[in-house]
């Protein structure tokens, strides 16, 4: 009986030490495998923990968005207050002092029944005519929709050209003495850079169709015939201008020859020549003339995301255009 068992021993011995000859490097497939193993479990315990890290933050300013940006909760709009939009910066269509960023803003705000009134602060040099001249239209509009609901431009440091372009829609305008409020004029910026070409031995070489196309080429001389003609369009959009001016100011402006020179006056001059109507500020409006001391405020801002992108991307696009000498841009600006 033990001498049968011991064969069998030694013959299942034999064929596992046959096997692990043909086999030779079984132990390294083994360990390799389970390394490969390992390495895949890290790997997606990594993606996961990345993708839940990714998850966080997004809650998390998403919550932030809201808290900051959107301050006016429901709770605060259900009473009764004053609604406020801001006007900040250079009026132009890539900024948050576009068009369609005002306008979108003053909708809510006039369409808000809680709303008393409006109170558009102003704090901007000026910008592009056409969108000074939407923000403008936009406002007489709303006036007319909601004809209980005044509108009052408030001006802080500056109002200027487009903004005060913008602020004559309003039905009153208030300043502080301080303030910088006027610049009722257009102008059209540009270099010539054709008398350096010559010292440096550049030669400027532009094929256009078309005799006016190169209209004001900062490389080439400038043409009294196109001089003539941009001066001519300044004075159209200077009109317009004027005209807007007239419509919102009416009697209250006073007969000076100067208000339309593209001068620029004090908030206490203003309120002398009848650029303006007051003094105060914001808070001296919701609680005196509106008498809604709560404030509301409408006004759509960016998130942090598109202010950085637009920040950079106009930058260095406008850097790039103004050193080559080619921003040839209406603007509605003070004098610089």
């Amino acid at each position: 009986m033990s001498d049968h068992l011991t064969s069998d021993t030694e013959q299942g011995d034999a064929k596992s030490g046959a096997k692990t000859a043909t086999q030779p490097n079984w132990e390294h497939a083994l360990l390799e495998k389970a390394i490969l193993a390992s390495v895949h479990e890290q790997r997606a315990a990594r993606r996961w923990k990345i993708f839940f890290r990714c998850l966080f933050l997004s809650l998390f300013v998403f919550v932030f968005g809201r808290l900051v940006f959107f301050s006016g909760d429901k709770s605060s709009m259900s009473a009764k207050h004053t609604a406020l939009v801001t006007l900040e910066g250079e009026i132009t269509a890539n900024s948050q002092a576009s068009a369609d960023s005002i306008t979108a803003a003053l909708e809510a705000a006039f369409a808000s029944r809680n709303a008393v009134g409006v109170i558009l602060r102003i704090n901007s040099p000026g910008g592009s005519p056409v969108q000074a001249s939407i923000i403008n239209r936009e406002i007489q509009r709303l006036r007319s929709q909601y004809s209980n609901k005044p509108i009052y431009a408030v001006v802080d440091d500056m109002c200027a050209s487009g903004g005060y372009y913008v602020a004559v829609a309003a039905n009153k305008i208030f300043v502080d003495k301080a303030s910088l409020i006027g610049s009722i004029g257009v102008r059209m910026d540009n270099f010539g850079f054709t008398g350096l070409m010559q010292k440096l031995g550049v030669e400027r070489r532009s094929v256009t169709a078309g005799e006016n196309k190169s209209f004001y080429d900062p490389f080439l001389p400038e043409v009294p015939q196109q001089r003539k003609y941009a001066q001519a369009m300044l004075a159209e959009i200077h009109q317009q201008f004027i005209e807007a001016v007239q419509q919102g100011r009416g009697k209250r402006l006073k007969k000076n020859p100067e208000i339309f020179s593209g001068l620029i006056w004090t908030g206490q001059r203003g309120i002398e020549l009848g650029l303006a109507d007051s003094l105060g500020d914001s808070s001296y409006v919701a609680r005196e003339v509106l008498k809604a001391e709560q404030i509301v405020d409408y006004t759509v801002k960016e998130s942090f995301a598109e202010r950085l992108v637009r920040k950079f991307g106009l930058s260095v696009g406008t850097a790039a255009v103004r050193w080559l000498g080619g921003d040839i841009a209406l603007k509605l600006a003070p004098n610089s």
